[in-house]
């Protein structure tokens, strides 16, 4: 097994939005990173931090694929000291028109991929000691727009994912999560593409903040940079909204 000096972070959905963006502060900070994706980063990227970064092609959804993530990750670099739950997916329809297979693929992204994601790193991260699990959750966990009935069932789910992990694994193990607002990355971008006028779409986001603007990836990811760290040693079992005043307002909006 490889041994390092650098802290190990390993990145689900690392390829692209908050993921990425956490991973490139991560590296500025001298940190090591494993991006776990279905999906490769740029090569350009890729090769400039070679020393520091490594891709390895998985499929959060099932099982074996995170086995063998970790399995390789670990041979590579040592153990882990911090795990960011990225992966996610999007999906749009109600309740009743949500197909099982449609259902079976978001919550299997986005929830069962925490949980497998966490359940095969826990272990790891507590072989050295200490170091903390952060998932990405979204305001969408506490209220919601129209037919995301199976997104916003499993960002409500990593809350509870969250504490339970933060309860069972302490002192050793901090458990924290993030819920950002809108954000300006590839899966808002799907979403608004949907749209007959997808520029009055962004605008409509816009109004729902308080600071009357979408949000950037890296505001993300330097929060998750710092719960990472040292400076947030007290906190774990805390759910964190980067949401612009995102409904904070009657109906999220200043207009």
């Amino acid at each position: 097994m490889g041994i390092t000096t650098k802290e190990v972070v390993v990145i689900t959905g690392g390829s692209k939005g908050i993921g990425f963006a956490s991973a490139a502060l991560f590296l500025e900070a001298g940190k090591r990173v494993c991006i776990w994706d279905t999906e490769k980063p740029e090569d350009d990227f890729l090769d400039k931090h070679k020393d520091n970064l490594i891709y390895i092609k998985c499929d959060v959804s099932k099982e074996k694929s995170i086995i063998n993530a970790l399995e390789e990750t670990e041979k590579k670099w040592g153990n882990i000291q911090t795990l960011v739950c990225s992966a996610g997916v999007q999906r749009y329809s109600t309740v009743t028109e949500t197909t099982e297979e449609e259902w079976d693929f978001v919550m299997g992204v986005n929830l069962k991929g925490s949980f497998l994601a966490a359940k095969h790193c826990i272990p790891s991260i507590q072989k050295n000691g200490k170091g903390v699990v952060i998932q990405i959750s979204s305001v969408q966990a506490f209220y919601s727009q129209e037919k995301v009935a199976p997104y916003v069932t499993s960002k409500s789910g990593q809350l509870g994912l969250m504490r339970s992990i933060a309860v069972d694994y302490a002192p050793s193990i901090r458990s924290v999560a993030i819920c950002p607002g809108t954000i300006d990355t590839p899966m808002l971008q799907d979403a608004v593409n949907l749209s007959a006028d997808p520029e009055a779409v962004l605008q409509e986001c816009a109004d729902m903040h308080l600071v009357g603007r979408i949000g950037k990836a890296w505001e993300v990811a330097k929060l998750v940079n710092y719960l990472a760290s040292d400076d947030a040693s007290f906190i774990t079992g805390q759910y964190f909204r980067i949401d612009g005043g995102m409904g904070v307002m009657i109906a999220g909006s200043k207009r």
